[in-house]
């Protein structure tokens, strides 16, 4: 399907799919070799026809999987679209329901003092190593229902059948899915809160963190009943120890299986993170009174800004010079995986007849490359005190969150590889072109559970690429697909 984009002078040209995939390379690198986009997989078909009931649980993996989460999509704080943040209302009610369908599925349930939502199996060797699976049950504001929700509930299904089917004892080793908390950082700006306590890297400082009400995290918990400590943090922390590995599902949020026609695929890495608070401070003062010559505008210093970081996101070669200690490949993987964002701006006072005293913007950072990324964040930094040097405005930058790059680990990722191939082929009878493997540029709890233990992540396609938004969609019978999987991942360990 070609889409249309507009130019210049009011008219349109056409892109191909193929430009598409170019420009999908920006946020998922596809790093699988010689896959063709013939794997049409849109729904069960030919000899299997007959066997949707049986050992494909259409049921539970499927309808009841779907039905859930729209259930959970209708559970938010905002009037007429989905908005769960950290230890909202609507996240506690989220929480309480994942807690009831994680007994349903036959687990012993918890939650920690973080507001994390535990489901757990012993199996048979209680003292084994644990793997654990799960993803985040906050949203962005205006969200869809399927980033986070989908990787709790396919794994709470997949355990449900093991459940019904009298094998959730069977386990060699326990089970353990996790709802976390906080992973997108919309309330306090510091993101995987929830799986960060869990891998025991979130400072106790990040308790006394505020939102935009003054509310700090502690604060947020107390008021949910939930006390807080330093000994309690240290508490949460697993012991690696004790700890086999992590594995989380997730919408794709990019193109590229779609393009490919394939319904899920594995995960080889995930790009590397930093976020930027950055305040600008000038002359507040009358709009009609003070000399555009005289004037210390933060707005405007703003708004140069923003416009520099895109040049540099665009064109990094421009502005970075590399010498013994930034290699060559770094420019190289810059020039495929970097993007650069300011998603919030706010002005003080905000008024129409005002210049503003402040401004402040946020910067989100991406890339595969650890070193190219921090490259670019001291050229940006450098750029921006100039701005603000010429134009007579302070400026401060604040580093919000940082989080490297990771590399999934090749044997979690072979058995996701191998699962995800056995889950399409119950479905379809045969699968001839290998399950695509890729790179992941949106941020995902396993970065955090990486300094835990060894990490997995198999990718499910959504339309369009689309994620963050209302138009966030998954076909049924890719939830469907993807219970399947993962239900044939976690009985490797019967």
């Amino acid at each position: 399907m070609a889409v249309v984009t507009r130019v210049s002078q009011r008219t349109y040209s056409v892109i191909s799919p193929t430009s598409v995939l170019a420009l999908a390379f920006h946020f998922l690198l596809l790093v699988s070799s010689a896959i063709t986009p013939c794997f049409g997989f849109s729904g069960v078909g030919g000899e299997d026809e007959g066997n949707r009931g049986g050992d494909l649980y259409q049921e539970i993996l499927r309808d009841e999987a779907v039905a859930r989460l729209h259930q959970l999509g209708k559970v938010s704080d905002g009037d007429g679209y989905l908005e769960r943040i950290f230890m909202s209302p609507a996240a506690v009610r989220a929480g309480n329901l994942i807690h009831e369908w994680m007994e349903d599925a036959g687990l012993r349930t918890w939650v920690d003092c973080l507001g994390n939502v535990h489901g757990r199996v012993e199996g048979r060797n209680a003292s084994a190593e644990a793997l654990i699976l799960g993803s985040h049950l906050d949203t962005v504001v205006d969200a869809g229902i399927f980033d986070g929700s989908l990787g709790i509930i396919s794994v709470v299904s997949a355990l449900k059948v093991l459940s019904i089917n009298g094998k959730l004892g069977e386990l060699k080793r326990p089970v353990e899915v996790i709802a976390f908390s906080d992973e997108e950082g919309v309330r306090f700006q510091s993101t995987f809160i929830g799986s960060a306590a869990i891998a025991g890297i979130l400072p106790v400082s990040a308790l006394q963190i505020t939102d935009k009400s003054g509310v700090t995290i502690q604060d947020a918990l107390k008021k949910n009943s939930i006390e807080v400590t330093e000994e309690h943090l240290q508490q949460l922390r697993y012991d690696p120890k004790s700890v086999w590995g992590y594995v989380e599902i997730h919408i794709e949020q990019g193109p590229v299986l779609e393009w490919v026609g394939f319904p899920l695929g594995v995960v080889k890495g995930i790009a590397g993170q930093t976020r930027l608070k950055v305040t600008m401070r000038g002359s507040q003062g009358h709009a009609g009174t003070v000399p555009m010559s005289m004037r210390h505008d933060p707005m405007a210093a703003a708004a140069e800004a923003i416009v520099l970081l895109e040049s540099l996101c665009k064109h990094p070669q421009d502005f970075l010079s590399f010498d013994g200690q930034c290699k060559s490949y770094s420019l190289e993987s810059l020039s495929t995986s970097l993007v650069c964002t300011v998603g919030e701006i706010s002005t003080w006072p905000s008024a129409s007849n005002v210049i503003p005293g402040q401004v402040t913007f946020t910067v989100d950072l991406r890339a595969i490359d650890d070193m190219g990324r921090e490259a670019v964040v001291y050229e940006l930094s450098n750029q921006l005190y100039q701005i603000c040097d010429r134009r007579s405005v302070s400026c401060t930058i604040d580093r919000k969150h940082d989080a490297n790059a990771v590399i999934c680990d090749s044997e979690l990722t072979s058995k996701l590889k191998s699962a995800a191939y056995l889950g399409l082929k119950r479905m379809t009878g045969s699968v001839q072109d290998e399950v695509p493997v890729l790179m992941s540029g949106a941020g995902h709890d396993a970065m955090a559970l990486s300094h835990l233990t060894k990490v997995g992540m198999l990718f499910v396609r959504c339309r369009g690429g689309r994620s963050h938004s209302p138009e966030e969609h998954v076909l049924d019978d890719d939830v469907w697909a993807s219970g399947l999987a993962i239900l044939a991942f976690i009985e490797t360990q019967l």
